[in-house]
């Protein structure tokens, strides 16, 4: 019976259909091998697989990222992110990467940072003579760090699938983060050096600094105010979503005077598309997750795993390299849905931590948001870049290894993952 939800799954995956689609033709194809089973079963588990409290934060993080990126925002950060390191050897591509984690505590999406950075970087960076495909390759990398730096929808999702505190996964992904964007910053001063990529001259003053930190302040106000409020317990991360919905509007209309009542539509109006698809892509992932718990799919993966080796370095480098094969072709959403509660309790055997094992997995996902084939962020970023798909791979190859090789760093030394949540009295 597996066969008749695992290759239609696969089949469909491989004709590039939707992956909320595959997953809801493959439940029903296994369904339908079932004579005892009803059909009503699909509906009902989709809407229990988001019928949950915590994912109503989903709709609010969108929501708050659109409308702060209606303000004009995004250029605030660019430029102030530039401000800041626009001095060192490839300055704007520095810039880019420092936008990329203001933008994180924003969003908590990896495509809005791909769109929203890259559409204003990219253009800059070609005009001062960084090659199309190497400019696209710095905003696809550095837009992974979005969903890892709080606030994070996949977090969200994390959480809300295995039953782990939300908060805690937001303060485990503080340091990960930082580390990829550090690493990503030595590749792209390593490559500043060798291909002459300017750099800003002039000194910045302090009258320029302070202006440009006016301007972005009330955007890096906001993910202080939602990750301070979880931290301390003052409100849920539902209600610190919908906090920052209301922080968004009002600075958007008294504070930067540019939201007006047809852009706050329009805001709404791309929440509700991007939410759909998100929570359609949970339900489908909820009932596919069923069919596979009912064909003990989770069961066979764990005696498998447990049959192959005893230690927790090998299982966890196993582990590692399935992820990053399967972050290539499927959503990081479903991903998590999916694998997360069939993974976690294996890890949980090996004496893993469930933060670091999270987190793990996690930021191994997300790297599949700019790895060919199909990274989402590859496929954003190549037409406002102009380029091919084939280009952009070869450009972020370098990107990639830097991120696999911070991957394996916290894989290995749990230390990373763990500090700040220790500090805060998660773990």
């Amino acid at each position: 019976m597996t066969g008749w939800l695992l290759i239609p799954f696969a089949a469909l995956l491989l004709t590039g259909a939707p992956i909320a689609f595959a997953l809801a033709v493959a439940s029903f194809s296994f369904l339908s091998a079932w004579n005892t089973i009803s059909f009503d079963v699909i509906p009902q588990r989709m809407f229990g697989g988001i019928d949950s409290f915590p994912l109503m934060a989903i709709p609010f993080f969108i929501l708050a990222g659109e409308l702060m990126n209606a303000t004009g925002i995004t250029v605030r950060l660019v430029r102030f992110a530039h401000l800041i390191v626009g001095r060192v050897p490839g300055g704007l591509a520095q810039a880019n990467v420092v936008a990329s984690i203001f933008f994180a505590g924003l969003t908590g999406a990896g495509v809005a940072d791909t769109s929203a950075i890259g559409s204003i970087l990219i253009p800059a960076m070609v005009e001062e003579g960084y090659s199309p495909e190497y400019s696209a390759a710095v905003t696809a990398s550095s837009s992974v760090i979005g969903p890892i730096i709080p606030p994070s929808i996949v977090m969200v999702i994390y959480g809300s699938t295995v039953g782990l505190s939300i908060g805690a996964l937001f303060a485990a992904g503080f340091v990960p983060g930082l580390l990829i964007g550090l690493g990503l910053m030595v590749v792209c001063h390593y490559y500043a050096i060798k291909l002459n990529h300017p750099r800003r001259l002039e000194p910045v003053t302090i009258k320029e600094f302070l202006i440009g930190f006016k301007d972005a302040f009330i955007a890096l106000l906001m993910p202080l105010i939602i990750i301070g409020g979880i931290l301390s317990g003052m409100f849920t991360p539902t209600e610190a979503a919908a906090v920052a919905v209301g922080y968004a509007l009002l600075a958007g209309v008294f504070v930067f005077r540019t939201l007006t009542f047809k852009s706050v539509m329009e805001c709404m109006a791309k929440t509700a598309r991007t939410s759909s698809i998100i929570l359609f892509i949970i339900g489908s992932a909820a009932v596919f997750g069923w069919a596979m718990t009912v064909e003990r799919v989770p069961q066979q993966i764990a005696e498998l795993f447990l049959s192959i080796t005893d230690s927790p370095a090998v299982m966890l480098m196993l582990i590692n390299v399935f992820l990053l094969i399967m972050g290539m072709f499927m959503e990081t959403g479903a991903n998590v849905i999916i694998l997360a509660p069939i993974l976690a309790p294996i890890a949980a055997k090996f004496g893993i931590h469930p933060l670091h094992f999270a987190l793990v997995m996690i930021v191994n996902l997300n790297i599949g948001l700019a790895t060919p084939p199909l990274g989402v962020c590859l496929f954003v970023a190549c037409p406002i870049a102009g380029v091919t798909l084939e280009e952009l791979t070869k450009a972020i190859l370098p990107f990639l290894l830097v991120e696999i090789a911070v991957l394996l760093l916290i894989t290995y030394i749990p230390w990373f993952i763990l500090v700040v949540p220790r500090m805060l009295g998660f773990a």
